[in-house]
């Protein structure tokens, strides 16, 4: 992602109106990818868990929202300070800026780069809750996001696309997210399930999608949505870049969803639509970093390497013994790895800058400077994800009873279930069904109506 004065033109750039449309656009694109998100997550639990799994990507985009405007530009675009964080008085609250005022050096408000950039910092915490699938407190969990976006995601921004961050300055390319969103996400899920522990019976009850409809919608929305984060990245359409990454998020994209079932199908002998939704999003994952670097023919490479690894990768949490709930590692850690490294070989020089890869003539100077933003993100989210999962567990508690996760954590914490089937007649569907809070005040409005 250009970003900041360091790219600023020859001429100072004026007011345009196609690429401020243009980029409020694709902030609304990036937006309806955490409701994208939510069904994709949700279609994959059971139905006990499917009204949590919504939430906790739903609540994201309120809690991240707020805090923001209160100082979250501010840490992650303002000033730098000393290359790890950075602010700036103006970012705070939003409320020192001009109407017009233009981001740096390019021809955009600042206003309208302050909310694409929140649509990012809204669904990487999302993102997250993928693994924690069935067992997280909802009150943890808002706290946790709070806590994460400001210890983690603002200054890992800050690091990677700020004016000044030390990645930034090192020259470490991620045009829209591999780093700080994917491999910051999949560091920290990793941290968190570690310290949480696995759900009940985790390896021996069956754990199926409960909606695989609701997955390939969820995948859809993902898929639609991520034109607006990948080709709105270059935050403008001058130059032709932004449509080369619009190209290579949709042929990477198609090119993982095809090996990942290709490889599903030698492995377990079946073409599967989560195997297809999985697939399209691991490559979505891997070009997000590397689609400005590399020609439609390295991103097809990109994808099939991505779809082949991620697809090895999912199974690794019964090997090891983790529980990923719904391969929030395996997809966007091992695909953020992989199109972060990749960029080292298949960087052609001629899309988003001059730098090339070790294919097209560059050596391995940048596959080194890829791995050193790699292990830095990873690092740092693993163990600072950890430690708030385990300071929040150890007070208040991440996890609900055992009694609740068996018997479904829709009803505990948010009294609603995703399904009704009290009126379906016969069987176990039609038990009354326990009363919500809807329910009882419904019974009061209809007793006075009585009266």
């Amino acid at each position: 992602m250009p970003t900041g004065i360091s790219t600023l033109a020859a001429d100072t750039p004026t007011l345009s109106a196609a690429n401020t449309g243009f980029m409020l656009i694709c902030s609304a694109l990036v937006m309806i990818m955490t409701p994208g998100l939510a069904f994709f997550y949700g279609g994959m639990v059971r139905v006990k868990s499917t009204l949590n799994m919504l939430m906790m990507s739903f609540i994201s985009l309120g809690i991240v929202t707020i805090l923001w405007v209160l100082y979250g530009f501010s840490a992650a675009f303002g000033t730098d300070k000393g290359g790890f964080i950075g602010w700036t008085s103006d970012y705070v609250g939003l409320s020192g800026l001009g109407l017009t005022q233009l981001w740096d050096g390019y021809t955009i408000p600042v206003y309208v780069f302050a909310v694409f950039q929140l649509m990012f910092a809204i669904i990487t915490p999302a993102l997250i809750s993928g693994a924690l699938a069935d067992r997280v407190k909802f009150t943890a969990w808002a706290l946790f996001i709070t806590l994460w976006v400001t210890v983690v995601y603002f200054p890992v921004a800050h690091w990677v696309w700020g004016a000044g961050g030390w990645l930034f300055e090192l020259g470490v390319i991620d045009f829209a997210g591999g780093t700080a969103v994917h491999i910051n996400a999949g560091a920290a899920a990793l941290g968190v399930i570690l310290v949480i522990g696995k759900r009940v019976g985790f390896k021996k009850d069956p754990m199926r999608p409960h909606s695989l409809p609701l997955v390939m919608l969820g995948a859809g929305l993902l898929w639609f949505g991520w034109f607006g984060f990948n080709a709105g990245s270059w935050l403008g359409n001058d130059d032709g870049v932004g449509a080369v990454m619009f190209v290579n998020t949709q042929v990477a994209t198609a090119a993982a969803m095809l090996a990942w079932l290709a490889y599903e199908k030698i492995r377990h002998g079946a073409f599967t639509t989560l195997g297809a939704a999985s697939g399209a999003v691991a490559g979505l994952v891997a070009i997000t970093p590397s689609g400005g670097s590399c020609s439609p023919l390295g991103a097809i490479a990109i994808g099939v390497i991505a779809g082949v690894l991620c697809a090895m990768a999912v199974g690794l949490k019964f090997k090891l013994g983790y529980d990923d709930s719904l391969d929030v590692v395996g997809v966007h850690l091992v695909g953020g790895v992989v199109g972060s490294l990749l960029i080292g070989f298949f960087a052609t020089g001629g899309v988003q800058n001059d730098v090339k890869g070790l294919f097209y003539g560059g050596g391995l100077d940048q596959l080194g400077k890829q791995a050193i933003g790699v292990g830095a993100v990873l690092a740092y989210s693993l163990v600072a994800s950890a430690i708030l999962a385990f300071v929040l567990d150890k007070t208040i508690g991440m996890r609900v009873d055992e009694d609740v996760e068996i018997s479904g954590i829709d009803q505990d914490e948010h009294a609603e279930t995703a399904y009704d089937f009290s009126g379906a007649g016969g069987g176990a569907g039609s038990r009354k069904a326990a009363p919500t809070p809807a329910d009882s005040v419904a019974a009061a409005e209809n007793k006075k109506v009585d009266a």
